[in-house]
């Protein structure tokens, strides 16, 4: 669902976007980091905020990091 922000925002066009691993961190909603395979050998670290059900609101891209690895250790930052 944050396919698009992320393209738009990292002047990228990713024919593939798997999420491979994630960890959640819950605040006044849920913060999620995800690493996602965006090519064969290129990866990124996404966070992404989800706010909480009654706010009726989808996930939200908060920050990206580009230039990663499959064995890049998944940090939420």
């Amino acid at each position: 669902q944050v396919k698009a922000a992320f393209e738009r925002r990292s002047n990228m066009n990713c024919r593939v976007f798997t999420a491979i691993e994630y960890k959640t961190q819950v605040v006044a909603g849920t913060m999620y980091c995800i690493k996602v395979k965006v090519s064969d050998a290129e990866y990124v670290h996404l966070k992404v905020f989800q706010s909480l059900p009654y706010e009726n609101q989808g996930p939200s891209l908060v920050n990206f990091q580009t230039g990663k690895t499959r064995d890049d250790p998944l940090i939420c930052f």
